[in-house]
């Protein structure tokens, strides 16, 4: 039974989610501020987090970066509004998703259910080889993990399946809505904030910059690809 934690301050809304969720088959604990969200963080050890941006105390944005700090668990930020500028900046800070209240009950289980398939990883098929390797980028699709320069790279579910995906078809260009398709499982016209973040995300953890990444590429009215650029001798430092 998945268990997920929510954390939100409005009581009504709280036990609204609460009570979706159970009807949906799911073990539910709840927290009103940022701080009990932590401490429950800890002992309840849910499978994903609900995470209300806007929290008495802690805001939910130092919650989300607290909880990256130490674990990968897919976090669903809620959000009252969802043009706002906060929803890309929890996104920066490491949400997975964004749900914009009031949300659906159904809606919020969809969300939830393809978070937790995302920290699952995609299927690997048979024959293929355990660890693939692009340059100092080694990924083992089978294991579900990335090492860079020999050194474990900590990656949250949706950035873990970004770069599986583009990297199992070198050279090829993702649309944000194939990828938006294809990782977050959202078939219509979804956010491109999703993935650019997540992009921005991954470059960051893999020592990357946004002028010159050496594994994923904008195609600047397209969208992303994957592809080891080597340095040239002058920029080896």
């Amino acid at each position: 039974m998945p268990r997920v934690l929510i954390i939100e301050d409005d009581r009504a809304v709280r036990e609204g989610l609460r009570l979706a969720l159970r009807r949906q088959g799911h073990e539910v604990a709840a927290a009103a501020t940022g701080e009990d969200g932590l401490e429950q963080l800890r002992s309840f050890r849910p499978d994903a987090v609900i995470l209300d941006l806007m929290l008495p105390g802690m805001p939910g944005l130092e919650v989300c970066r607290r909880i990256r700090t130490h674990e990968q668990v897919p976090i669903i930020m809620a959000t009252a509004r969802g043009d706002d500028a906060d929803v890309v900046v929890g996104l920066e800070a490491g949400a997975d998703d964004y749900v914009v209240k009031p949300v659906r009950a159904r809606v919020l289980d969809a969300r939830v259910r393809a978070v937790l398939r995302r920290a699952g990883g995609p299927p690997v098929g048979h024959g293929a080889p355990r660890t693939e390797h692009y340059g100092d980028l080694a990924v083992d699709r089978a294991g579900l993990t990335v090492t860079h320069r020999g050194t474990p790279v900590a990656l949250a579910p949706s950035e873990l399946r970004l770069l599986l995906t583009l990297s199992a078809s070198p050279g090829q260009v993702f649309s944000r809505q194939q990828l938006l398709e294809a990782v977050w499982e959202h078939s219509y016209h979804g956010d491109a904030r999703l993935v650019d973040a997540c992009v921005k995300r991954l470059r960051a953890k893999l020592g990357e910059s946004s002028e010159r990444p050496r594994y994923v590429h904008t195609v600047r009215g397209f969208g992303y690809r994957f592809g080891v650029r080597h340095e040239t001798r002058s920029e080896v430092r």
